[in-house]
């Protein structure tokens, strides 16, 4: 009686197959949790774009204080709370609104809604928020938030090309900043 049985190099290749197929899953899934990752940024970037330009419009009657004149303003990470600039337009309530707004402003984009023990995380990686006045005199705000993205894409840069001011330089590599911007037209009325 002859016995028959599986080659021990059958095992191998089998082996070597299943590993591979193993390894495109774990590719695939790293991939997929990198998009997760970045989609969920964005959505909070995008919120807190949404929430300064409703800010900076229930208080449009001293919007050059959101972007401090022509200086422009920016909060987030690396700046301090202590650096909101103080507003000589409009009355005692609308500059407190100024100050609060933009308080609150840098509080979220540096995470101040999710806490792990005393670490705050419910914010993007390395998020910057800044409010600019396209130009002088002029009453349209440009309002920005950026942050670093987790794999390299293509710079951020402005229309004629020049590299994006709002966390320029924050994230190492310029192809993992993230800006998402929105311009904000204050009408003169009469």
């Amino acid at each position: 009686m002859q016995r028959r049985g599986i080659a021990l190099i059958e095992v191998l290749v089998t082996l070597v197959v299943l590993m591979f197929g193993l390894l495109g899953l774990a590719w695939v899934n790293n991939r997929s949790n990198l998009g997760e990752m970045e989609a969920y940024q964005r959505v909070q970037a995008l919120l807190l774009l949404q929430d300064m330009s409703s800010r900076l419009n229930a208080n449009r009657q001293v919007a050059t204080c959101y972007s401090n004149g022509a200086t422009g303003v920016q909060v987030g990470t690396g700046t301090l709370s202590s650096s909101i600039p103080t507003c000589a337009s409009g009355n005692a309530r609308q500059q407190a609104q100024v100050a609060a707004d933009l308080g609150s402003w840098d509080g979220q984009i540096k995470g101040q809604s999710e806490t792990l023990s005393t670490a705050k995380v419910g914010a993007m990686i390395g998020a910057v928020g800044c409010v600019t006045q396209d130009s002088v005199g002029s009453n349209v705000y440009l309002i920005a938030v950026s942050w670093q993205g987790l794999t390299p894409t293509a710079a951020p840069t402005l229309a004629d090309g020049s590299p994006f001011t709002c966390g320029n330089g924050l994230y190492g590599n310029e192809k993992l900043h993230r800006v998402i911007t929105t311009k904000i037209r204050i009408g003169a009325l009469s």
